[in-house]
């Protein structure tokens, strides 16, 4: 079950990245995301009320995440074995491995700016245009966001899925909630590319959202699949 540590990586970025509320149906995005060595990965994400899917492509991984019922699975497709776990109990335990496994992290606060650039394009049927975020008026990240569509589906989700490690790790994560925050009133990331690794040199596309479907989702997309076993970590047996 090595694999499925992979997916808590998953999680965590896209905790950083995507901000959007509660509403009513469901809602399935299609995205791929690209690590700093341009390696690329298929995510679809499903949330729906007080749940939330990842699935990656690439390592045939699923992470659900029920914060009604504070209950986190893993899953390992190719193995068709499932870790289930309390999600706050995993919250606690990767808090402390972190901290135990990193040094601590005083990064210099600089001072952040989003601005409007006036360009727009159509990325992947979205309209979009382009906002510039500056640290200290260097150029760290270009966000290309559309207005088309009513994203109030996962602010609730994922803001609940991203507290505790804000509260963890409250100065780690500053710089990158203040720009969530302050992205948020131009509209919905449909591409995301990175300066900050390259040093204002042409940035790197970290995400791309493909697909965006509003539908119902039934129960069954955020539970194991029939037939697939329960695994209980070593950490966790008796």
């Amino acid at each position: 079950m090595k694999r499925l540590t992979w997916a808590m990586g998953v999680c965590l970025i896209l905790h950083l990245i995507l901000a959007v509320e509660e509403s009513g149906a469901g809602v399935v995005i299609e995205q791929v995301m690209k690590d700093r060595e341009g390696k690329s990965s298929k995510v679809l994400l499903y949330v729906s009320a007080e749940q939330l899917r990842t699935d990656d492509e690439a390592s045939r991984l699923t992470t659900i995440l029920d914060f009604k019922g504070d209950r986190m699975v893993m899953i390992d497709h190719i193995s068709r074995q499932y870790v289930e776990v309390k999600f706050s109990q995993w919250e606690k335990e990767v808090s402390s491995g972190l901290k135990k496994a990193l040094p601590p992290v005083f990064p210099r606060q600089r001072k952040i700016v989003v601005k409007k650039t006036g360009e727009i394009r159509t990325i992947n049927g979205f309209r979009t245009e382009k906002i510039e975020v500056l640290a200290d008026n260097e150029l760290i990240e270009e966000n290309w966001v559309t207005r088309d569509l009513d994203m109030g589906e996962f602010e609730k989700a994922m803001g609940r899925a991203a507290q505790s490690f804000s509260r963890e790790f409250r100065a780690e994560m500053k710089e990158g909630r203040e720009i969530q925050e302050k992205l948020r009133p131009y509209g919905f990331p449909i591409l995301v590319r990175d300066y900050a690794v390259t040093y204002g040199l042409a940035g790197i596309d970290v995400l791309e959202v493909k697909r965006i479907e509003q539908k119902e989702l039934k129960g069954e997309v955020f539970a194991p699949p029939a037939g697939y076993k329960r695994v209980i970590p070593e950490s966790r047996k008796e």
